[in-house]
């Protein structure tokens, strides 16, 4: 027996999203964490810097469902197998959700995909949603957080390495650093130079002192944050050591430096996330950050 695709309820219309519209999905997934998690995460600087990168085509990737001029829903493919997807809690229970995920699912398979997936909160009406439509989970992540007047463990690095601000000429060897490390976990495709360029310079609010690096003794890129400042909240967005730099206090040595250069600039409290691939939940834990969000990421197969 076939069924038929879900249909929007009338009224409601739809297209895809445009760069202006970025301020008004801030607003309506920042009205869907503070119904879910109680907590807004999101900024609008962080879909301007999605929206950024060269490789992504808003127009072919993304939906905005609308309730006359007012933005209701939205879904958006980021990559090969990633979705994010968003209701306003004033129009749940309407059947939006499911036609959101319904077309995510129908671009995903348009485009060569053979998964898709999107992390919600744990719990939450999208979890629920999910799991009805059948969607399984491929993995747990977690938004840590280090107290306000908390100290990570300071780590000593090893004898003519050092810790600083990235040099316009490193940006390539921080880049590699990052992918690398990312890649031994997370299946997807490499990200090119010009999209992280995009996406993490012309992030609104970037300052240079945002991204930091450690250098070894022949002044080589062996460790790389990436710091977000957010109000009163500096946010370690990325975080890698060398492969064969590894077990050397370089991480933990990085961390310190990020809260202390957030701090700096006028951070009261640290943050970073995580997730199950990288098997670093327990080292966050371990220097006094604690679990302060729960996320899964749910799939399926197309």
């Amino acid at each position: 027996m076939t069924t038929s695709p879900p249909t929007l309820p009338a009224g409601l219309t739809t297209r895809p999203l445009t760069r202006d519209d970025s301020r008004s999905v801030f607003e309506l997934i920042a009205a869907q964490e503070l119904e879910d998690t109680g907590r807004v995460d999101i900024e609008e600087a962080d879909l301007i810097s999605d929206w950024n990168r060269p490789s992504h085509d808003l127009a072919a990737r993304s939906i905005a469902v609308f309730d006359g001029e007012r933005i209701v829903g939205y879904g958006e493919l980021v990559g090969a197998d990633r979705a994010d997807a968003a209701v306003h809690p004033e129009f749940r229970g309407r059947g939006i959700g499911t036609w959101i995920a319904g077309w995510i699912r129908e671009t995903a398979r348009r485009l060569g995909s053979t998964v898709v997936g999107m992390p919600v909160f744990v719990g939450s009406a999208g979890d629920r949603l999910l799991a009805d439509l059948g969607y399984h989970v491929r993995w747990n992540s977690w938004v840590l957080e280090l107290a306000a007047g908390a100290e990570v463990p300071a780590r000593e690095l090893p004898a003519g390495y050092a810790i600083r601000q990235a040099r316009r000429a490193e940006l390539r060897a921080v880049h590699d650093v990052l992918e690398d490390a990312f890649l031994e976990w997370s299946v997807r495709e490499r990200e090119s130079f010009e999209d992280f360029t995009a996406s993490t310079l012309g992030r609104p609010g970037f300052e240079p002192w945002n991204l930091r690096v450690v250098t070894d003794a022949a002044a080589e890129v062996v460790g790389v944050a990436v710091v977000i400042l957010t109000d009163d909240t500096a946010f370690v967005d990325r975080l890698a050591t060398r492969a064969d730099q590894r077990n050397r206090g370089i991480a933990q040595a990085l961390l310190v430096d990020a809260f202390a250069q957030g701090r700096a600039h006028g951070a009261t409290v640290s943050e970073l996330s995580t997730d199950s691939r990288t098997g670093a939940l327990g080292l966050y834990e371990k220097v006094g950050m604690v679990v302060t969000s729960n996320y899964v990421n749910r799939a399926i197969g197309l």
